[in-house]
């Protein structure tokens, strides 16, 4: 019985605090509350500010929803304060949005940072690489931020992290595999970011002749680009192809990962023929043919890509690049046998 209320817990948070917004709403068009509107409405304003989200932070506290979820329930209970409560008696509603919210984020915003820059400095003192900086980084996230936020803001991290952060080569273990050195992936990917380059500024000295507003915008748009291409470019040798006890991870840099057991391989191949649709088979690199690859490997059920922003692929067939492809499959082939 413990172990069901336990699972269920989440969601009942969430049925527990829409059910306590639907009374609120329901009490403030009630006759009741047209005759005491303004001392009702200063209840109420504290029942939707403090209340219940101290009420939801009591009921998730020993669950894995993050904390600062807390957060967007004030934001709506503050928005829905605003739709039931007559303009007249909105003065706390104002001046909690005025003042006490924006303190709440910052104070939010720098325990974030606080966190990642925590995450960031502990990595770089260990230098234990055999613990990937991405997946650290999405695991922290995931115990501070709300689910949908967590992969857009590791990968935002991850792309100034790997971009302005990180220098050098990396030193690879024995079940450590490039594939970037003799794929086109650098590149490819290095003339994308010369291009980007080269329009943002020819585009800029056009535009700022009709409208210096759009003209910084576009700019602005295009040299956040190239910084995200910046940072996949450092991320891809900092990221190689790991082989372990018990299964193998592709990496591509922070763009594309996936994990594969050793029990679901149906076949390992060398593979460098033109791939087409009706082959169903998925590429590692997003480049598709415009980056080599030389190994084949088919699954005996489906596998399960994770993208950037954590963007999701299913596949049965993928095929990518190894810059070491024989020593790659015998150390392959001694696992699997």
């Amino acid at each position: 019985m413990n172990k069901i209320l336990s699972i269920n817990r989440p969601y009942l948070a969430f049925l527990v605090i829409i059910f306590l917004f639907a009374a609120l709403t329901i009490l403030s068009q009630s006759d009741a509350f047209n005759i005491h509107a303004a001392n009702l409405s200063v209840g109420i304003t504290a029942d939707l500010l403090i209340v219940i989200p101290l009420f939801y932070y009591l009921l998730i506290r020993k669950t894995s929803i993050p904390k600062t979820t807390v957060i967007p329930i004030m934001v709506v209970g503050m928005i829905l304060g605003f739709y039931i409560i007559p303009p007249e008696n909105q003065y706390f509603l104002s001046q909690f949005k005025s003042f006490a919210l924006p303190a709440i984020e910052v104070a939010i915003l720098s325990f974030i940072i606080y966190k990642v820059r925590k995450a960031v400095v502990l990595f770089n003192r260990t230098k234990e690489r055999s613990k990937d900086f991405f997946n650290v980084l999405i695991k922290i996230c995931s115990e501070i931020l709300p689910k949908a936020l967590v992969m857009p803001f590791a990968t935002e991290v991850s792309v100034f992290y790997y971009g302005f952060m990180v220098w050098g080569k990396r030193k690879l273990t024995k079940d450590e595999f490039t594939h970037h050195k003799f794929s086109g992936a650098t590149a490819v990917l290095s003339v994308f970011l010369l291009i980007i380059l080269v329009e943002t500024f020819v585009i800029h000295l056009l535009l700022i002749r009709w409208n210096t507003i759009v003209a910084w915008i576009i700019t602005g748009l295009s040299i956040y680009t190239a910084l995200q291409v910046w940072g996949i470019i450092k991320s891809i040798p900092q990221r190689p192809i790991i082989i372990h006890g018990n299964g193998l991870t592709l990496r591509y840099g922070i763009l594309n990962e996936t994990f594969i057991p050793f029990e679901n391989i149906d076949r390992i191949e060398s593979f460098n023929k033109s791939i087409n649709e009706e082959d169903q088979i998925v590429t590692l690199s997003p480049l598709g043919e415009l980056e080599a690859y030389n190994i084949l490997i088919s699954l005996k059920s489906e596998g399960n890509m994770k993208g950037l922003y954590g963007i999701r692929k299913k596949y049965n067939r993928i095929a990518f690049h190894i810059d070491n492809k024989e020593e790659f499959l015998s150390s392959l082939q001694k696992l699997i046998g």
